[in-house]
C-alpha cells in the first residue's frame, strides 16, 4: 500500500507546490493575472476531462499500468520544462502534468480499493486521504523553500524525480490486479449506474468537501487579512485545516471499519460540522478564521474516506476504475465551483455572505439528497 500512498501524495504535493508557486519568477507571468489563472487552471481542467477517461481504461487493461504510465507521463512533462527552461511552455508543462495525474489518481483509487477487502476500506482511504493532505500541506511550504533555491526549473526537476522514483516502486512492490471480466454496458446504463444514490450521494459529499476546503484555502487568509492579520497568522489557519483533516481521516476510516460509526451517519455529520465551519468563518476576528480552519478540516476529514469507502464497496471490482474516475470528476467540480460560488456572491454582497450561500447549501444537502430517492429503497449513505 505504500507505493499508493505515494501516488496520492505526488498528485498532491504536484498540484498545490506549483501552483502556490506559479507567481514566484519575474516577468510577464508575474504580470499577466490572465495568463497565471491560466497556469491555474490548466492542472485541474485536464483532471477534469480525463480522470473519468483514464478510470475506464484501468477497468479495461488493468489499474496497475496506468498507474505506472500516469507517473511516467507526469514525470515526463515535469522534466521537459527543466530542459527547455522557457516560461513560454509552463502551460505545456503543466497540461501534461495534469493529464499525467488524471491517469494515476483514479488508478490509484481503484487499487486502493481492489486491494483491500470490504471490511477494510475505511482505513484503507483513510490513510490514502491522509497522505494526499500532507501533499496539500506541504506542497506550497516544500515548493516556495524549492523555488527560493532554484527557481520553478529545480521544482519540476523534483517532481521529476519524484514521480519517478515512486513509479519504480509501483513497478517493484504493487502487485499486478488483473482487470476482471465485463458486461458490456452501454451509454444509457452507466448513465443508470452513475445517477443511483450509491454512487449519487457519496460523490456528491466528496463535491461539497472538496469545495469546502477549496474555498478555506483560498479565502480564510482573505478574511484574516481584513481582520487585520499578518500573513504568518492567516497561514497558520490554513495549516491547521489542512492539519485537521490530515488526522481525522484515518481516525474516520478506522472508526467505520470497527463498526463505530455508519457511512450515512459519518457523512452527514461531516457536512454538518462543514457547514458549521463555513459559518464560523463569518465571525470577525482571529477567532473566526481558527474556528472557520478546524470546523472545514474536521468536517472535510471525515467525509472523504468515508464517501470513498462507500463508493468502493457499492461497486462492483470490475468497474472501479471508472467509479472512481467519475468520483473524482465530482471533486474536481467542487474545487473549482466552491471558490466560483464564494467569489460571486462576495462580489454581489460581502464575503460573509458568501461564506454563508456555501455554508447553508452543504448543511442542507444530506436532507436534499435523502429526499431525491422518492419512494424508492435507498442505501445507507446519507439516509
Amino acid at each position: 500500500m505504500w507505493p499508493l500512498y505515494a501516488a496520492g501524495f505526488t498528485t498532491a504535493f504536484g498540484a498545490h507546490g506549483i501552483a502556490a508557486n506559479l507567481g514566484a519568477e519575474t516577468g510577464d507571468l508575474r504580470s499577466s493575472l490572465l495568463y497565471l489563472g491560466l497556469l491555474l487552471a490548466l492542472y485541474d481542467g485536464a483532471e477534469v476531462v480525463l480522470k473519468p477517461v483514464f478510470g475506464s481504461i484501468a477497468d479495461r487493461v488493468g489499474a496497475r499500468p496506468v498507474l505506472i504510465g500516469g507517473l511516467v507521463a507526469f514525470a515526463l512533462a515535469s522534466a521537459a520544462f527543466v530542459v527547455v527552461d522557457d516560461l513560454g511552455w509552463l502551460w505545456l508543462a503543466r497540461l501534461g502534468q495534469g493529464a499525467g495525474a488524471s491517469a494515476f489518481s483514479p488508478a490509484a483509487s481503484a487499487l486502493v480499493a481492489r486491494m483491500n477487502p470490504k471490511s477494510k476500506q475505511g482505513k484503507a482511504f483513510g490513510s490514502y486521504g491522509f497522505y494526499k493532505s500532507i501533499g496539500y500541506t506541504l506542497g506550497p511550504l516544500l515548493g516556495g523553500a524549492v523555488v527560493w533555491l532554484g527557481g520553478l526549473p529545480l521544482l519540476f526537476a523534483l517532481m521529476a524525480v519524484l514521480a519517478c522514483a515512486v513509479a519504480v516502486w509501483v513497478g517493484c512492490v504493487v502487485p499486478s490486479v488483473p482487470p476482471l471480466p465485463r458486461a458490456r454496458q452501454t451509454v444509457v446504463d452507466l448513465a443508470r449506474r452513475l445517477s443511483e444514490g450509491a454512487f449519487l450521494r457519496p460523490t456528491a459529499a466528496l463535491a461539497a468537501a472538496t469545495a469546502a476546503l477549496s474555498v478555506g484555502v483560498g479565502f480564510l487568509p482573505v478574511s484574516g487579512a481584513d481582520a487585520g492579520l499578518g500573513p504568518v497568522v492567516t497561514g497558520a489557519a490554513v495549516s491547521v485545516l489542512a492539519a485537521c483533516a490530515a488526522l481525522v481521516q484515518p481516525r474516520a476510516g478506522r472508526a467505520l471499519d470497527a463498526g463505530r460509526v455508519s457511512t450515512g451517519t459519518g457523512i452527514t455529520a461531516g457536512l454538518f460540522i462543514t457547514g458549521a465551519g463555513l459559518g464560523c468563518a463569518m465571525l470577525p476576528g482571529p477567532a473566526g478564521v481558527l474556528l472557520a480552519g478546524i470546523g472545514i478540516g474536521i468536517g472535510t476529514g471525515l467525509i472523504t474516506p468515508l464517501a470513498f469507502a462507500a463508493l468502493a464497496t457499492s461497486t462492483p471490482e470490475e468497474r472501479m476504475g471508472q467509479t472512481m474516475g467519475a468520483a473524482e470528476l465530482g471533486r474536481e467540480l467542487g474545487d473549482a465551483g466552491g471558490p466560483l460560488l464564494v467569489a460571486g456572491a462576495a462580489a454581489a454582497a460581502t464575503l460573509a455572505v458568501g461564506y454563508a450561500v456555501l455554508a447553508v447549501l452543504i448543511a442542507a444537502s444530506p436532507v436534499v439528497l435523502t429526499r431525491r430517492s422518492g419512494g424508492r429503497k435507498v442505501d445507507p449513505v446519507l439516509d
